[in-house]
């Protein structure tokens, strides 16, 4: 996941799509490998664009798709493919036909796309998602990104994860062998470590996911196995 903004980069604007897109996706069982925040800036665009269309199967941004100066995404993803920035003839119509005599260059800005992009129209999203090549073009603006994850989330549908969560009432410095252990004799688990300070009930949060369910099962047995006697406050 390409993040593309100056405002996140800044601090004025808090990035909830990341977040969003990698629950969507786990949900899928597609497993998201990095996420980058960049500036609006074309050639940085490009860059990171190029690199990542090069290495991951899909890659998705965020942001920089608008009508105003900063709004360089669309213009950064046709440099990164070597292609040049067109105005679609139908996603012109639709603006022309929405905005009536108030139809302006501004928004006229909005049926510019990378040449070659297909329109999507999957589900009940408001407004058509752009994939050119490998790439996923997606609005920054929280509710409309929302939609389009969503509408299109299905098309990246795999084996789902499985999920267990274990609660233990000990440091994580206590049963650190415990989980090393686990993995050893598991080593295609998905193990997760997460220390809670000042909670009343728990100190450590262990999540085991696995696309083999009967996997994890085992797996948490012998979690389950090894922690000392009374260290599991509750289970998921």
């Amino acid at each position: 996941m390409v993040v593309v903004g100056n405002e996140i980069l800044s601090g004025k604007v808090v990035d909830t799509n990341s977040p969003f897109l990698a629950k969507q996706l786990r949900a899928a069982g597609v497993v998201l490998d990095r996420i980058v925040v960049i500036p609006d800036e074309i050639e940085v665009i490009a860059d990171t664009v190029r690199s990542f269309s090069a290495e991951y199967d899909i890659v998705f941004t965020s942001g920089g798709v608008g009508p105003t100066h900063d709004d360089l995404t669309i213009a950064g993803v046709a440099a990164a493919l070597g292609r040049r920035v067109v105005r679609h003839p139908l996603l012109e119509q639709s603006l022309r036909e929405f905005f009536g005599d108030k139809v302006d260059e501004p928004k006229l800005r909005l049926a510019d796309v990378v040449e070659g992009t297909e329109l999507l129209t999957d589900g009940n999203a408001r407004f058509p998602t752009f994939l050119v090549e490998n790439i996923y073009v997606l609005p920054g603006i929280p509710e409309i990104f929302q939609d389009k994850v969503t509408a299109i989330r299905d098309r990246f549908a795999s084996d789902p994860f499985h999920l267990r969560i274990v609660y233990v009432r000990h440091q994580e410095t206590a049963i650190a062998d415990f989980l090393d252990a686990t993995l050893k004799a598991f080593p295609e688990l998905l193990l997760g470590s997460y220390p809670k300070l000042n909670h009343p009930e728990y100190k450590v949060r262990l999540t085991l996911e696995s696309k083999d369910a009967q996997y994890l099962e085992n797996a948490l047995g012998k979690l389950l196995e090894l922690l000392p006697d009374n260290a599991v406050v509750r289970q998921e």
